[in-house]
């Protein structure tokens, strides 16, 4: 309350102040007035007095105000009485004879000597216009003229214009001190007609749920324009921080980092992924607290590069969330798969619970769903998630009450049990039926969606690609782009601390003991602890990163070496790093550590191709190829 009248007693002095200065500028104006009124009634005065009260009576004396001014006689006495005006002049008649007008009036007569002539004076009335004069003007050729210039008389015509645009900013700023004036004049009078709040009614405005959402959303923006990035006390004498850079140039810098207390607190990082649609939006998943019996056991948190201290949006989860991602044609909707094996979709539009959630029944999911994709086009796609019971399902988005399209993962010759535990799941670019999975027994399987001429639906039993000694962690195809296709590649991780590059096989032959096994194309064997997850460039075609337990980031260039990475960097505090994916650009690299964090890394130059790397890629992988086919020693196991 006390700020309250503070301010309003703030805009009352304002107010008369305003006011006081536009009286001050009446006065000034009035002021200024007088002189020239004054000035002007100058040259009237030089002239006779007289005449201009002659001149006032005659203009009275028509207008019939007030009797005329009094006149004098000849005989000197004054015509005080005449009401109309007319002075009364004796005037002496001609004589009737004389010798002026002899020839014009009367035959001449000689009068006797001593004659004596006594005139006859008669009376008469006459009007008398007393105008003065018209006044004459003489021109001096020496004024006008020294030494033959022209000498102007009054200001010149720049100082015309000053005077102009002085009187126009005057008035500009006399329109924004009234607009001024009535603004404080209207806010003085609502805020002394607002109604003072007591305290429950301010406490019910404070908890109620629009004025929470008004704040969040305020305070987001405000953050947002306030989270500048560009450090002014930088000290250019020193290193470059947060900053891994090799020999040749190649460098990876640290972004930004994103934790919240409150959400990520004692949770481990199980996905991360971009939107494609919003290039400054991250998407992160998490495990369950043990710590905190009272909060959702999964957490989904949308980030934003713009906004490193809290999470734009939060969702919540009955089940530990093990994957998730943005919609590819529905920036809006964001998926999860579960360790429950629900599938569940949130709407950024909406509350923090999902909008839709499969069931738990025969027909969906009823084990982990660790992998899921999308495939199709904007106006036909499908999402295909895999639980590690080996059960492939096809959603619909705005359908999750129960699948499209249900298959299961059987491999009857299998040498333990039937089903295949899937734990990653590829799709090739452009591909809708064909698919990869990766299995907890550290093979690789072909599967169909849909029975075709020559094969059925389900695993491709005739052939499996092995090399792994571990369960598989990461699949990831290489993109399709750029002038050649290399999407018959892929690459895949595992807790053997190994990556290896694949090449699918086309053109499957008969099963035979000899070609019933298809072996990688290379091994790379420079990680320290268990490998989690493994990711193509989107923009380069011979760049693929990794990260692994022990906190380390690699950054592979097979244009460069095949055998270490172009450059390694330890992530934050060392701890494991769970999973890794790209930005659309290929700059910035998105990755979740075991300790909550999410870490944005950008490689900066490295990420822009040159016109030969596609034809380098080419003859890399045709040797690779070709030294598989003579039965080379690939990462220390003879095929």
């Amino acid at each position: 309350m006390n700020n309250r009248q503070q301010e309003l007693e703030k805009k009352r002095l304002r107010l008369a102040e305003l006011r006081r200065a536009r009286k001050e500028r009446q006065e000034a104006l009035m002021g200024a007035q007088q002189p020239e009124a004054s000035s002007s009634s100058t040259p009237t005065s030089i002239g006779s007095t007289s005449a201009r009260k002659e001149i006032d009576d005659f203009v009275a004396q028509v207008l019939g105000e007030r009797p005329a001014t009094p006149t004098t006689t000849v005989d000197g006495s004054s015509d005080a009485g005449s009401e109309r005006g007319v002075s009364t002049t004796i005037l002496m008649s001609p004589p009737p004879y004389s010798a002026a007008n002899a020839s014009s009036q009367l035959p001449a007569t000689v009068l006797p000597a001593g004659t004596r002539i006594i005139p006859e004076f008669t009376s008469i009335d006459t009007v008398v216009f007393d105008i003065p004069p018209k006044e004459r003007v003489v021109y001096n050729k020496e004024v006008q003229t020294v030494e033959g210039s022209f000498e102007p008389q009054g200001p010149s015509e720049e100082e015309i214009r000053e005077q102009i645009r002085e009187e126009f900013a005057k008035q500009e700023q006399e329109r924004l001190d009234e607009l001024e004036r009535e603004r404080l004049e209207k806010e003085v009078v609502e805020q002394q007609e607002m109604p003072e709040l007591t305290d429950e009614e301010r406490k019910t405005i404070v908890q109620s749920v629009e004025f929470g959402d008004f704040v969040e959303h305020s305070s987001k923006v405000i953050e947002r324009a306030m989270s500048e990035r560009y450090d002014f006390m930088k000290d250019y004498t020193l290193g470059l921080e947060d900053t891994t850079e090799d020999t040749n140039g190649n460098r990876v810098r640290l972004v930004c980092s994103f934790y919240d207390e409150k959400w990520c607190k004692n949770r481990s990082v199980t996905d991360v992924s971009w939107s494609k649609k919003h290039p400054e939006l991250v998407v992160s998943s998490y495990n369950k607290n043990p710590l905190a019996v009272n909060e959702p056991d999964g957490i989904v948190c949308v980030w934003n590069i713009h906004l490193d201290d809290r999470p734009e949006f939060v969702f919540h989860s009955q089940s530990d969330v093990l994957t998730t991602r943005f919609s590819d044609f529905h920036p809006n909707l964001i998926i999860g798969g579960t360790y429950s094996g629900q599938v569940l979709l949130w709407d950024t539009r909406a509350k923090s619970l999902p909008v839709l959630k499969t069931h738990l029944s025969v027909g969906g999911h009823t084990h982990p769903v660790y992998a899921m994709d999308m495939v199709g086009t904007q106006n036909a796609h499908n999402l295909i998630s895999v639980s590690t019971d080996g059960t492939v399902c096809s959603w619909q988005l705005d359908m999750l009450a129960q699948p499209l399209e249900t298959l299961s993962l059987d491999y009857q010759g299998h040498q333990i049990t039937d089903e295949i535990a899937v734990t990653a799941l590829g799709f090739p670019d452009g591909e809708t039926n064909s698919f990869w999975v990766g299995t907890e027994e550290g093979a690789v399987y072909q599967a169909s969606r849909y029975a075709r001429a020559g094969s059925q639906a389900g695993i491709n039993t005739t052939y499996a690609y092995r090399g792994h000694y571990g369960p598989i962690t990461g699949l990831h195809f290489h993109p399709l782009f750029g002038p050649m296709d290399f999407s018959d590649l892929y690459l895949t991780c595992s807790v053997d601390w190994t990556v290896k590059l694949w090449r699918k096989r086309t053109n499957p032959k008969p099963a035979t003991p000899d070609n019933a096994v298809v072996y990688p194309l290379y091994s790379f064997e420079s990680a320290e602890d268990y490998v989690y997850d493994v990711k193509w460039s989107p923009t380069h075609p011979a760049i693929f990163a990794s990260v692994e337990g022990s906190g380390k980031f690699d950054v592979w260039n097979l244009n460069v070496d095949t055998e270490v990475p172009v450059i390694t960097t330890i992530v934050g505090a060392g701890k494991a790093l769970n999973k890794l994916n790209w930005s659309k650009d290929g700059r910035h690299a998105a990755i979740g550590s075991s300790d909550g964090h999410v870490y944005v890394y950008d490689i900066g130059e490295m990420a822009t191709p040159k016109n030969e790397d596609w034809t380098t890629l080419q003859r890399t992988v045709n040797e690779m190829i070709s030294t598989q086919a003579h039965g080379s020693i690939l990462g220390g196991v003879e095929y």
